[in-house]
């Protein structure tokens, strides 16, 4: 599918999506939201892509934020459909893949481009990364998930400072405050995503899918994650790759799994 805002490549089981608006330092609108919807959409359909590796277009920014001037002038009800829109075809749909997704972190990423990366599973940043939601420096709040997963991540505390004084962090401290699992050069920021890839790659996309499940039900409201994991676990042993797992390791082998 040919796209105006993102590039996608996939190579060795990994599908690249790149978002590709370097005028507009990668910020997000909504045909740009649309587009990686479709793209993440299509990478969980292919049975060959085993993760999902997300960064942006050049050394300055993975997403600037949203595109302002979209929604300077909504009202209340187009606020609220603006927010309820992205969650729905973007943000929630990320963090609920199946297949693993990584953020490559590649130099700025504030407001709607640190809820982005937040919804991803797995964050890599590169050292000049800055990292913030300043939406309340214009009178809003984070829309897109943003006071919720900033919270799980770093705290509630940490995430009411950096929500409150609309602040960016570096890399490092992002890193320490558990942000970003991994912070590297920028020359090696995908280098470093493709070795967490490759370590994915060797074991049971199925089993990684149930894990994700049975991981992301422990934040959702309404939801028991131990149960889940009870579900999840017992599920797993009606699956091809249990049985080839179980068969490869009594074999002394190298499974080879095809996420059934």
């Amino acid at each position: 599918m040919a796209y105006n805002n993102i590039q996608t490549e996939s190579k060795d089981n990994i599908l690249y999506i790149t978002i590709n608006r370097p005028k507009q330092l990668n910020a997000l609108n909504r045909e740009t939201i649309g587009e990686l919807s479709q793209a993440f959409k299509d990478g969980e359909a292919n049975s060959d892509i085993q993760v999902i590796i997300l960064t942006g277009t050049g050394e300055k920014a993975f997403v600037a934020g949203a595109d302002i001037k979209e929604f300077a002038n909504y009202s209340v009800e187009e606020g609220k459909s603006l927010s309820a829109d992205g969650h729905k075809n973007l943000f929630d749909l990320v963090e609920s893949l199946g297949t693993p997704v990584i953020a490559a972190v590649n130099g700025f990423a504030l407001g709607g481009g640190l809820e982005l990366a937040m919804s991803c599973h797995i964050r890599v940043a590169s050292e000049n990364a800055k990292m913030g939601l300043p939406e309340v420096s214009l009178g809003v709040i984070p829309g897109y998930g943003g006071t919720q997963r900033l919270a799980q991540l770093v705290g509630k505390g940490k995430a009411i400072e950096m929500v409150a004084t609309a602040g960016m962090i570096n890399a490092e401290d992002a890193h320490h405050w558990g942000l970003v699992n991994h912070v590297t050069f920028q020359s090696e920021l995908l280098e470093k995503c493709q070795e967490i890839a490759n370590a994915i790659k060797k074991n049971s996309p199925k089993a990684i899918s149930n894990a994700i499940k049975a991981i992301n039900a422990g934040f959702e409201e309404g939801k028991n994650g131990f149960e889940e994991e009870i579900n999840q676990f017992g599920n797993s042993f009606g699956t091809a790759d249990f049985k080839e797992g179980t068969s490869a390791f009594l074999e002394k082998r190298k499974p080879n799994f095809k996420g059934e």
